[in-house]
């Protein structure tokens, strides 16, 4: 018999209030859960990361963005390989629509490479460049388009923030505590590995969810973030774990 998708990411967040900045609801979650499972996070005062990835034509994508916002959540994302048109698009329409309507205003962020690619499936698909040069084209374009950030591999960080500025938001997947499996991630850094580098967030999903007491695993990861920030310097701003609300649902 199947749990009820919902039950199980409620089970999460009830284990995790106060131990994360934010929650990353995915495909997976949303599309079991739908809407209420974002509404059901803001209810106990937590931030909603959405993570659904769009990619279309840049008016389809544009008012996805404004739904998003009035969703309420705190950042969603866009595939940055959609063009520059449906990045500018999407910003412009949801400053628009956030004006009009006085709702606070998401941070919107481009997706650049997934963090399961690497050079050879590039290939396959025609992209020639490497992994990190197709990965900063993407960030330029997203800064170009007004975009508040990527999301970009921790082997990518440092590049970022030399072409992209030191406010350009970098959100960082395919992090994982050094005993941890790799699961279908290629680019990896551990916590602290990815705060050094320059993360402004990172996002941890397996490593949390799978583990005996989730609470105890983010407090670990967080105080090694801490750590690494401490010792990063300069500082820009405080650092939050994003453990995904995805578990597998039997």
């Amino acid at each position: 018999m199947r749990r009820p998708p919902r039950a199980a990411a409620e089970r999460l967040v009830e284990a995790l209030r106060g131990e994360v900045g934010a929650f990353k609801v995915g495909k997976q979650l949303f599309l079991r859960a739908g809407p209420a499972v974002v509404r059901m996070i803001q209810e106990r005062g937590e931030r909603v990361f959405l993570d659904l990835k769009f990619h279309d034509i840049p008016r389809t994508v544009a008012r996805a963005g404004v739904e998003a916002m009035r969703l309420g959540v705190w950042m969603f994302n866009v595939h940055a390989s959609g063009s520059f048109e449906m990045m500018r698009a999407t910003v412009d329409e949801v400053n628009t629509a956030c004006r009009k309507e006085g709702l606070a205003r998401p941070k919107i962020l481009a997706v650049t490479v997934l963090t399961s690619l690497s050079r050879d499936d590039l290939k396959k698909v025609g992209v020639q460049a490497g992994v990190e040069s197709q990965v900063v084209r993407l960030a330029r374009l997203a800064r170009d388009a007004k975009m508040d950030g990527v999301v970009a591999s921790p082997h990518e960080i440092t590049r970022i923030r030399r072409e992209c500025g030191a406010d350009f938001l970098i959100v960082t997947p395919g992090v994982r505590p050094k005993d941890a499996g790799w699961d279908d991630q290629k680019r990896v850094m551990t916590p602290g590995e990815a705060i050094r580098a320059g993360a402004d967030y990172i996002v941890v999903a397996r490593p949390i969810w799978q583990a005996q007491d989730p609470a105890a695993a983010a407090r670990e990861i967080v105080a090694e973030m801490e750590r690494a920030f401490v010792a990063r310097r300069p500082a820009r701003r405080r650092l939050l774990a994003v453990p995904a609300t995805t578990p597998p649902v039997p």
